[in-house]
């Protein structure tokens, strides 16, 4: 993994700082933002023109038996006795909670069924694996092997709906590679986002994040708490934010590029370019109300009761 450089650039304000030259960081080793990876697993899974055309002539069928795979999804969650105690239905389904379920649920089933391939539904689901990982309103912690069990249900919905409505078509069984393939495209970008909440859980001790201006805009926060492991720097705290809010990268980096190389199987060394994300001018971060770029960068460890806030610039 790239460590992070610093670079001492110009600042007006040097002789008034207290602290001398800034210093412009760099941090690297970020996951790739949702959209990246959306596009990167739909060209892995090589959904065909001829797929996508089969399935849009299932389309129609799908959505007429689209109530009945909602009713039943749910029926099936609440008579399992191990997913009905992760929801708390234990005793039967909370009427409003399990309206919320089915809401959820509909609102994706229609966007699959549309055949929405857009970078918006990438970061609905990036957020869904989040809510699967106790990060919802409910707080409600869905193991990956439930969420991975319904959809491979939904693709056996799928089936059996093809077999009773479509007997003997043509393109059903191509249709069902299709869908397929677009569920285990979503089926991903839920465990990107449910892997980067629960790194953000995991540590010794957490560090609270106070963000301001623009931060709560691109975030939907005013703080967010992330656990880091004793001996972790502000680096690694900012990794896990920044992968946790992906779409805020935008705002605090530009994107640098550094050369690099690995080596294959065979001792080969190979040129790569390695993605950088530098701290845009007049963004402060600040560990405990000093500025990073006076204090050497992110390279700073972490202590219990450390905070660092996030000001745009204008703050």
């Amino acid at each position: 993994m790239l460590t992070t450089k610093t670079e001492r650039v110009l600042d007006p304000f040097a002789g008034l700082n207290g602290f001398g030259q800034s210093e412009q960081w760099q941090i690297a080793g970020l996951t790739p933002l949702p959209e990246e990876e959306w596009a990167r697993m739909r060209e892995f899974l090589a959904l065909s023109d001829a797929e996508m055309d089969a399935m849009l002539s299932t389309v129609e069928v799908l959505f007429r038996r689209g109530h009945e795979l909602v009713v039943a999804t749910y029926d099936y969650l609440l008579h399992n006795h191990e997913t009905a105690a992760i929801l708390g239905w234990e005793n039967g389904a909370d009427p409003t909670h399990l309206a919320e379920r089915r809401r959820f649920f509909t609102v994706w089933l229609a966007r699959l069924l549309g055949m929405d391939f857009s970078n918006d539904l990438a970061y609905y689901l990036f957020r869904a694996g989040k809510v699967h990982a106790a990060h919802g309103p409910r707080r409600t912690h869905v193991p990956p092997i439930y969420v991975t069990g319904s959809i491979s249900l939904v693709n056996g919905a799928f089936a059996r709906f093809l077999m009773e409505e479509m007997p003997g078509h043509a393109q059903a069984p191509l249709a069902l590679a299709g869908w397929n393939k677009v569920l285990t495209l979503h089926l991903h970008m839920m465990q990107m986002g449910y892997q980067a909440a629960l790194a953000l859980d995991h540590g010794d001790f957490g560090v609270p994040f106070v963000l301001f201006g623009r931060m709560r805009t691109a975030t939907g926060a005013q703080e967010l708490t992330v656990r880091v492991d004793n001996g972790a720097t502000v680096e690694g705290a900012l990794r896990k934010f920044f992968n946790y809010y992906p779409a805020s990268r935008a705002e605090v980096f530009d994107i640098a590029w550094a050369d690099g190389e690995r080596m294959d199987s065979t001792g080969t060394p190979w040129f790569v370019a390695n993605r950088l994300y530098a701290v845009k001018p007049m963004w402060r971060v600040l560990l405990n109300g000093k500025d990073l770029s006076y204090i050497g960068g992110p390279a700073v460890e972490l202590h219990p009761g450390d905070e660092v806030h996030v000001f745009p610039p204008g703050r």
